[in-house]
């Protein structure tokens, strides 16, 4: 061979290694898939500041939504007059179960009997009051009765009658005012609100 390609001396021309293709289809297919990332998170992020395609995000929310299922049906409780409430006064002050029984009667409420509260009680009852019923009333009578004198304890013994016991305790001083009263049992008769998203 003659030119630049001559042999002379211990010099040799150089040659290029052939071209491995794999690694340009390899370059190739990496920048392909990293400009498609880059536009598609280019994409979403002009969706999220511009707010995107909002048909379809309300779509997709009113299914997830809890509040597009029916909320629960409002509370039957009994009327207040449908209540026989025996009042029981357990403090040493005198007349409470009177004044208490004339003012539950005022409000609608049928009354039993009215006295000094059983020695199981009397002067034992550290509240403003107990409500003793048989276990039905616990879902029944005793909320109604309970929205008349906040913080009363509710107890069930093994009576069989539905009339309800009101046992007067140290800590009474009146009874809840006719308005706070009718507030606590229409929110007692309201249906559970839906829950909002």
């Amino acid at each position: 061979m003659g030119g630049k390609y001559r042999i002379t001396g211990d010099k040799y021309p150089r040659m290029r290694r052939p071209r491995r293709r794999g690694k340009l289809i390899l370059a190739a297919t990496a920048s392909v898939v990293a400009l498609g990332l880059a536009g598609w998170g280019t994409m979403q992020l002009i969706d999220v500041f511009t707010g995107g395609d909002r048909k379809a995000s309300a779509a997709d929310h009113e299914t997830d939504c809890p509040s597009a299922k029916p909320s629960a049906p409002a509370r039957v409780l009994p009327k207040p007059a449908k209540i026989t409430v025996n009042v029981y006064n357990a403090t040493p002050r005198s007349g409470l179960a009177k004044q208490a029984a004339d003012e539950l009667k005022k409000r609608g409420f049928t009354i039993g009997k009215v006295g000094n509260a059983p020695a199981a009680y009397d002067k034992k009852v550290p509240g403003p009051g107990v409500l003793l019923g048989a276990p039905s009333a616990t879902n029944g009578s005793f909320p109604v009765l309970g929205t008349q004198l906040a913080g009363a304890t509710p107890k069930t013994d093994a009576r069989r009658t539905a009339d309800v016991d009101l046992i007067l305790g140290t800590k009474f001083k009146a009874l809840s005012t006719p308005q706070a009263a009718a507030t606590a049992l229409a929110a007692l008769t309201e249906p559970a609100p839906a829950p909002s998203c």
